[in-house]
């Protein structure tokens, strides 16, 4: 049991690496405490542990997952400490199975033989054609938590179809846009409000 557990977080974060596969781009949405001041904010640490590493150890895939998200931090002036952050961050992926249904009508032509007319007649006939998409979808959750009121203060969450990408350089590059793309909806700057949108 333990084992399939495991294989089945393994592949959950090997999908996730791959989230932004497809050619549109995740779903990002975002979510803020109105309560919070962000202003107050300069500093953030890791969430131990780390909902991506709950088997107790790291993966390639959560590595690059921590680094893509301290990137997008510091960017924003945080400073990354382990000596009792402002804020807790902490990223979260899994995968499901997901199937798609679409039925649409179409024409198809049937011939029939006219004994008196001594020909074929061309008869057309509706019917509706269904259609089965299965595919993986992936979902990517960031939380940053006010540490002093262990509270939820911001969360972004991306979802999409997850491709099978071999290549590592390519891995994390999707995971290093669709960490950019989850953080481009995250409006503050450490010890400062946010930009009028």
């Amino acid at each position: 049991m333990r084992t399939f557990r495991v294989a089945a977080w393994v592949l959950g974060l090997a999908a996730i690496a791959l989230l932004a596969g497809c050619a549109t781009g995740p779903r990002i949405t975002t979510e803020a405490d109105p309560e919070a001041n962000f202003a107050s904010y300069r500093t953030f640490g890791f969430y131990s542990p780390l909902a991506i590493e709950k088997e107790g150890y790291s993966s390639a895939a959560s590595e690059r997952m921590k680094a893509a998200a301290r990137a997008q931090m510091e960017a924003r002036g945080y400073v990354f400490t382990t000596e009792r952050p402002d804020l807790w961050l902490n990223i979260n992926a899994y995968t499901q199975q997901r199937t798609d249904v679409t039925s649409m009508p179409s024409v198809d032509y049937a011939y029939y033989y006219s004994y008196r007319a001594r020909g074929y007649y061309v008869v057309p006939y509706w019917r509706d054609r269904t259609d089965v998409y299965r595919y993986t979808e992936g979902t990517l959750n960031v939380d940053l938590v006010d540490v002093e009121r262990n509270r939820l203060v911001w969360e972004g969450i991306a979802v999409g179809r997850v491709s099978r990408e071999k290549d590592p350089a390519k891995r994390d590059a999707r995971i290093n846009d669709t960490m950019a793309e989850i953080f481009a909806q995250y409006p503050y700057r450490a010890g400062s409000v946010p930009a009028p949108q």
